[in-house]
């Protein structure tokens, strides 16, 4: 029996909330998990204090009762549904207040809790499950709540500290992380490209209410997309996983159905962003966007063999037919204009 090419290689992605691993990379886990690699989803809280925004749920029992315990069910469906492990980093939702985190937030939630303190249940499972590659949020969190600013410094601590013997020799053997990417999946470049496309292709955009955030989130951070995943077969997993979070997503809704559809036609790639490459190869152009297309590219196994720098994924049927189709376009353009007059 050949062994699957990622056979060996082991992911670890880190959310803040239930269902931010099915927004965020969903397509990718699902991919790498299908091609042999482990694909472990860390989740930092309970997502205890999301509201029920399902309208179809708003009279439920349990999601009135155990909001809490109905996010779990719904977490380990998603999971399933991506073919990846998860796992509970234990922390208390901070919910989403209108003003001053700092003050706002309640006392003892994740966002309240000291890094040096909040990061050792992380640094132990980075140490147990010893990934070569760690996804996370940039320093803005992705957009602005508490937990995905946390999230992001949380984890960049994690992955430091995890990495140094002196350093909490009782949560495990040390572990060096070779590659630290942030997930970029809700760029404003991405949102505000297909919003374009679509206007081009005479189709009414559902981004055109968005578009004003979108510009100030890109006029707060230069977003580098330096990695792009191949990955518009697993989209359809993805969506399974998202809607397994029944409580936050509205399947009717126009925006959910919209974006996704819009996200399939025009954008069947999912982005990140290169935070940390320890790997030794010739470094990337920063600022250059879609150089890689494969987060393990350069990876070291365990047995010290290497992912080749170009990377080992393969291109999803969509992709190779439309590349068919171009190479063949391309060709008989060449013979005609070859030919004589």
């Amino acid at each position: 029996m050949t062994s699957l090419p990622y056979h060996g290689l082991r992911l670890l992605a880190v959310h803040a909330h239930p269902d931010d691993e099915s927004s965020k990379g969903a397509a990718t886990s699902a991919k790498y998990a299908s091609l042999g690699a482990r694909v472990l989803i860390a989740t930092m809280t309970g997502g205890e204090a999301g509201d029920i925004l399902n309208p179809a749920l708003l009279q439920s029992p349990k999601a009135s009762r155990d909001i809490a315990g109905l996010r779990r069910e719904e977490m380990a469906a998603a999971a399933s549904a991506l073919g990846a492990e998860h796992v509970w980093v234990g922390h208390v939702d901070s919910g989403l207040p209108d003003g001053d985190f700092d003050n706002q937030t309640p006392p003892g939630c994740f966002y309240r809790v000291p890094d040096e303190v909040a990061m050792l249940p992380l640094v132990h499972i980075i140490r147990t499950f010893r990934p070569q590659v760690v996804t996370t949020y940039d320093e803005l969190g992705g957009y602005p709540h508490p937990d995905h600013i946390k999230n992001h410094a949380v984890t960049m601590a994690a992955v430091a500290a995890a990495a140094d013997p002196a350093a909490h020799p009782e949560l495990g053997e040390a572990w060096q992380v070779q590659k630290v990417y942030y997930n970029q999946d809700l760029s404003a470049k991405k949102w505000i490209t297909i919003h374009e496309k679509m206007l081009e292709a005479g189709l009414e955009s559902p981004f055109a209410d968005h578009l004003e955030d979108f510009k100030k989130r890109d006029n707060q951070r230069n977003n580098w997309l330096s990695t792009r995943i191949d990955c518009g077969e697993f989209f359809p997993s993805r969506d399974r996983a998202l809607l397994s979070h029944a409580t936050q997503i509205d399947p009717e809704g126009g925006f959910f159905s919209a974006s996704r559809k819009a996200a399939r036609t025009y954008w069947p790639t999912e982005e990140f962003e290169l935070a940390t490459d320890l790997t030794g190869r010739e470094p990337l152009t920063p600022g250059v966007d879609f150089q890689e297309d494969d987060l393990f590219a350069s990876v070291t196994f365990d047995d010290g063999r290497r992912v080749p720098a170009e990377g080992m994924l393969p291109k999803s049927p969509e992709t190779e037919t439309e590349a068919g189709a171009e190479t063949g376009a391309e060709a008989t353009m060449s013979t005609e204009s070859d030919s004589p007059a």
